[in-house]
């Protein structure tokens, strides 16, 4: 590598962090931009760049340029399970259902054991949304396998597939999946809608609405990128919500 070169990727390395830092999405684009022009072969200072440029193109609702950008992060065969990650939180957006599915699906066998419980994880969480239970079902026991701190997590959306099923599950069980989570650090989050559905799946009216609506809270608050990626659960948090809503004031 010459001087030159090794100096602009140096540079290159500079754009990176301030893309990484930025405050914006409009900032996060120009930086990483500029380091892609200076970045080189380095195909793993090219990738990161250009995750941040897709991060940027999500947050700005860019959803096909953010989908063209994580197959160009794909090609470069770094971190592949996490490009495809991306990519299909991007298919999601677009409305690719199908598309998200299957790339989620090759993320599960190309990641590493580290990653590969959430990768299964959000393909099961998907699967569940589009009413493919048996499937959501299949690939939430895999990741309960492959879990470790999230698994309580995991277990409790389990139960809430077979359930969808139309398996049976005892009140015991519906009650140790709930303490389990609540007592967990993934119950915080992404958790609270799911410990929603239990609630509501007991009959605790009070406490569904309460986990229910805090998730709302949280998520539409969050970056843009989020809500999109959350979109089957805020709209199904908002259902259930008004479903307990009506419960409620018959009860009156």
């Amino acid at each position: 590598m010459s001087s030159g070169s090794a100096g602009a990727e140096s540079k290159a390395g500079d754009w990176l962090r301030k893309a990484t830092h930025a405050q914006s999405s409009v900032a996060r684009a120009k930086y990483a931009t500029r380091g892609l022009a200076q970045a080189g072969r380095d195909r793993t200072l090219r990738a990161m760049l250009l995750r941040q440029l897709y991060l940027s193109q999500m947050e700005s609702e860019q959803f096909a340029l953010a989908a063209e950008t994580a197959r160009a992060v794909l090609e470069l065969g770094v971190l592949p399970d996490v490009a495809g990650q991306d990519l299909a939180r991007a298919h999601l957006a677009l409305g690719n259902t199908a598309q998200a599915i299957e790339e989620l699906r090759r993320a599960s066998r190309l990641g590493p054991a580290s990653r590969r419980a959430f990768h299964l994880w959000t393909l099961g969480s998907i699967l569940y949304f589009h009413e493919d239970h048996a499937g959501a079902a299949s690939a939430l026991e895999r990741a309960v396998r492959w879990g470790t701190t999230a698994r309580p997590l995991y277990r409790a959306q389990l139960l809430l597939a077979r359930l969808a099923q139309g398996r049976k599950s005892s009140a015991r069980a519906l009650a140790a999946a709930r303490q389990e989570l609540e007592g967990a650090a993934c119950g915080q989050g992404y958790g609270r809608y799911v410990l929603g559905e239990l609630a509501h799946r007991q009959g605790d009216v009070a406490a569904a609405r309460a986990f229910l609506e805090e998730f709302v809270a949280r998520s539409t608050a969050g970056r843009v990128a989020l809500r999109v990626s959350l979109s089957s659960e805020l709209a199904r948090a908002r259902q259930l919500l008004s479903a307990l809503e009506v419960e409620e004031n018959a009860k009156v």
